[in-house]
């Protein structure tokens, strides 16, 4: 075991870190429900997949609305999860097998279980407990909400609450849930209480924070209703310049303990020049890259999606990050499978047809591709095992409120946060110690995709996972920053990765013909079969470095 190297302070430029949804990763204890425990157990498996930081989604106490994302209390571990000592001990554990730790914090709202709100249903309008949020009196005679604004969900932004006297009375702001109510980020407490929280986890031992919905947190005073334009940093919700002041403080709370303690964020915007300024070097380290996650199963969409992240993160010095799904996303192995191979929330729906075939070889591919640019590498529980989406759960069983608020018309997000499958023939496919139901239910095919059937098998995703990994770690020019592409056939993505001896070459065969690989190139790694030296469509190669070479 590598313990984890404290004064390491540029660990999170290349890492590989991988994203745990707790409930679904382990059960320990059998009932049906993922937990700390079972992550303990499951930190060799971690390891031998070469990860260098786990993410865990949040696994504060929490009535679970919405998947932990409605927090309740930032310093008490969900009950099913386990204990803050667990918490604890998971943190040391990982760090002892070479492994960091980021948290989950969720700055835009709270609960509406959280004691702050509470007290704020209790003290009344005007009161300094309302202050922490948004309370509004209505428009007319107080029965129309405060604005228009759309929600990040499905239904109104706006709820009304009932007063002591038992009267209607103010309204309240949520972009996400009504249990999710928003804090006014103008009141000194919010400040104060997000960045005593910051310091209770690095106090832990977590090496990072990664930050939800991070651009949502500063609203207009007014409450302007949305209009189609604005100047930069001036819509109602979203963007606005003071947010940077947040994360400034932020990283000045980080800066102060020993070793780098990051700062990742979830910052969803159009804008490149927008999106670096949230990583400047005073503001966070690292932000997810969506652009890239959504884009469809094309080398012209996928070039152009690595030149504009390369030249965003170039502006501000930062390094760019890469991932393929995460615990919001459609499944890769399903979406690359599909005529309309991108993403987007508007567009999910029920019984949309899948070539699983065909988008296991993508998945497979993109693995690769993902693996071979330079920066730090996200994985989410599962695609390493080529999971697909599970899209065939009973409607009684979904628990999404993307599902739930729309009436049953949006599929939501519970296909791709499936408990995981360990070993084929086990109970609960080895995801729990005996028979029990799990919180969401795994589907009967569920074992063909174990990882006790995967470790065996020389060709699985787990071991093309592996492999890559390894040579991510171990290869001069996978280790490098430099990045350069090189000429290709229509539909190929070629590009080099390091210099001289150290020079790595990706091919990814994005095209319908097979791609002539250059002749005696000494191969890293493949996707898939390489036939009587080509490269076949949808699927992708490392190359070493060829001495015959001119």
């Amino acid at each position: 075991m590598a313990e984890v190297e404290v004064d390491d302070a540029s660990w999170w430029r290349h890492a590989v870190i991988y994203e745990v949804y707790p409930r679904s990763f382990a059960d320990s204890d059998g009932d049906g429900i993922g937990d700390l425990a079972g992550v303990r157990a499951a930190l060799p498996y971690l390891v031998s997949l070469g990860v260098d930081a786990l993410w865990f989604t949040p696994w504060y106490a929490s009535p679970l609305i919405d998947g932990g994302y409605d927090v309740a209390d930032y310093r008490v571990i969900h009950p099913e999860l386990g204990t803050l000592r667990e918490a604890e001990l998971l943190i040391a554990e990982a760090s002892e097998h070479g492994i960091r730790t980021i948290v989950d914090v969720v700055p835009n709202h709270v609960s509406s279980a959280h004691n702050w709100f509470q007290e704020a249903l209790v003290a009344g309008p005007g009161s300094a407990a309302r202050e922490r949020f948004w309370f509004r009196d209505g428009g007319g005679r107080g029965e129309i909400p405060p604005n228009q604004w759309p929600s990040n969900f499905h239904g109104p932004t706006w709820s009304r609450v009932v007063e002591a006297d038992g009267r209607p009375g103010q309204w309240y702001l949520h972009l996400f849930t009504p249990e999710q109510p928003d804090l006014n980020w103008t009141n000194p407490g919010v400040w104060e209480e997000h960045e005593s929280v910051l310091r209770f986890w690095f106090d832990r031992g977590v090496a990072g924070i990664r930050v939800d919905s991070a651009a949502l947190l500063i609203k207009d005073p007014g409450l302007a209703d949305i209009v189609d334009e604005y100047p930069p940093g001036q819509h109602p919700n979203t963007d606005r310049d003071q947010v940077h002041d947040v994360y400034r403080s932020w990283r000045r709370v980080a800066n102060s303990y020993r070793g780098t303690r990051v700062l990742v964020g979830e910052v969803w915007l159009p804008d490149a020049t927008r999106f670096a300024n949230y990583l400047r070097d005073d503001e966070m380290h690292t932000a997810f890259n969506f652009d890239f996650m959504i884009r469809p199963w094309d080398a012209g969409q996928f070039r152009e999606s690595i030149d504009d992240t390369l030249s965003a993160h170039a502006l501000v010095g930062a390094p760019s990050t890469w991932v393929l799904s995460n615990h919001d996303i459609t499944r890769p192995v399903t979406r690359y499978g599909r005529e309309k191979s991108g993403f987007s929330f508007a567009d999910k729906r029920f019984g949309e047809p899948t070539d699983l075939a065909l988008g296991h070889r993508r998945a497979r591919a993109a693995a690769l591709l993902t693996a071979a640019l330079p920066g730090s590498l996200y994985i989410y529980q599962g695609d390493e095992l080529g999971l697909p989406e599970v899209e065939d759960m009973p409607d009684g069983a979904r628990r999404d409120p993307m599902y739930l608020l729309s009436g049953g018309k949006d599929p939501g997000r519970d296909g791709c946060r499936v408990p995981l499958p360990w070993r084929a023939g086990a109970p609960n496919v080895g995801f729990s110690p005996v028979e029990v139901a799990t919180w969401l239910p795994q589907p009967a095919w569920w074992a063909d995709y174990a990882v006790d059937g995967q470790v065996a098998d020389p060709g699985s995703m787990l071991n093309l996972y592996r492999t890559a990994l390894a040579l991510r770690r171990s290869v001069p020019g996978l280790a490098c920053e430099q990045f350069s592409w090189i000429d290709s056939d229509p539909g190929v993505l070629a590009f080099t990765r390091g210099t001289g001896a150290d020079t790595v070459t990706c091919l990814v065969n994005m095209s319908g013909s097979p791609v002539a690989l250059p002749e005696s190139a000494p191969i890293l790694l493949a996707s898939g079969a390489l036939r009587h030296g080509h490269l076949e469509p949808d699927n992708a190669v490392w190359l070493a470095h060829n001495p015959k070479e001119k």
